[in-house]
């Protein structure tokens, strides 16, 4: 195993940011840890770069207690969110900088810049002013300089944070593929579950300084562990229920459930592909609140007519979408429904 977290804590002030972690990242693994604003994650990532010492717990790579190794020696990258390069410089000059801190000579220096610009994107930039770049850009050069020393183990801190969507969706598949083709073991965080999904082999989701879950982009889609994993993806239609064999008694009437499921008092996720829309006197009468266009599909947002049940969100066909205050029937598709842990 190329780094492993065991029992790591950290506390600031007498609460733990960083509770008791064990976690395991793998040669040539791309795993994102995500979750939301005070959840650990960032801690996580500067715990493992050396600049936050753990109150107990180690850090190893490579196998070795990594206990009291300064960040500068312990051979990996970082990246932070703001890029955080040198203004006064250059790209070259920038992308440089870690190879001139491990005494690379300038001949070999001048050979690896103009290697790493071509492979981000930035051929023959070197001279270029850093203030003149645009933000995507300027992710390009830091992604450069991280890369420059050849670290065993990259590290990013919401690597795609300040950039606008359209390129964020973009750079992410060209990282993927970079990775890819380079070998590299990355650690990433952010709070952007499309952006981890996209980029990594495994996603780690933190809660209050520990791990609430962590599995492959599918494994986790498919089956949240618990309804703050659920919440947290995006998913609203969650509901207390009882389950008895293969159905579940909840405020929205009998909801199918797949044979196997746990039993008794259960939450339940019912995702929008499995709210079928109906004949109005059919099945649990609702009422049309809302519409929202996703480009793909219409979120449909419906209100319970009887038993003041929870809103229940349906995803429908452009076409088939119904109107605010049309009055519908709803079913329920037991494939698309998840009894949570």
């Amino acid at each position: 195993m190329l780094l492993s977290l065991q029992d790591a804590t950290v506390r600031f002030g007498g609460r733990a940011v960083l509770d008791g972690v064990g976690l395991d990242v793998a040669e040539h693994e791309i795993v994102c840890v995500l979750g939301p604003s005070g959840s650990g994650k960032s801690t996580l990532l500067r715990a493992v770069a050396g600049l936050q010492p753990l109150d107990s717990g180690r850090v190893l790579l490579d196998g070795r207690d990594q206990g009291g190794v300064p960040a500068h020696r312990r051979g990996v990258g970082l990246m932070f969110q703001d890029h955080q390069l040198f203004p006064q410089r250059d790209v070259g000059a920038n992308v440089a900088f870690g190879l001139r801190m491990h005494g690379v000579g300038k001949g070999q220096q001048g050979e690896r810049v103009r290697e790493l610009l071509d492979l981000v994107g930035l051929p023959g930039a070197g001279r270029r002013a850093v203030a003149a770049l645009s933000g995507g850009e300027q992710q390009r050069v830091a992604l450069a300089r991280a890369l420059a020393p050849r670290p065993r183990l990259l590290m990013l801190d919401e690597p795609l944070g300040q950039l606008d969507r359209s390129l964020r969706e973009r750079l992410v598949v060209e990282l993927r593929e970079l990775f890819g083709r380079l070998g590299t073991t990355v650690l990433a965080v952010t709070h952007d579950q499309g952006e981890a999904f996209a980029l990594a082999d495994r996603v780690v989701v933190m809660r209050d300084g520990r791990i609430a879950q962590s599995g492959t982009p599918l494994e986790v889609w498919q089956r949240p562990a618990d309804e703050f994993v659920a919440r947290f993806l995006g998913f609203q239609n969650v509901v207390e229920g009882t389950v008895t064999g293969e159905a579940a008694d909840t405020a929205w009437g009998k909801v199918p459930v797949s044979p196997g499921a746990g039993q008794g008092a259960r939450s339940v996720l019912v995702r929008p592909a499995g709210v079928r829309l109906v004949a109005a006197d059919e099945g649990l009468r609702c009422t049309v609140g809302a519409r929202t266009f996703k480009g793909t599909h219409v979120a449909v947002q419906l209100h319970p007519s009887e038993g003041g049940g929870p809103r229940l969100e349906a995803a429908c066909a452009l076409r088939e979408a119904p109107e605010v205050g049309d009055a519908v029937g709803v079913e329920f598709d037991a494939a698309e429904i998840v009894v949570l842990g």
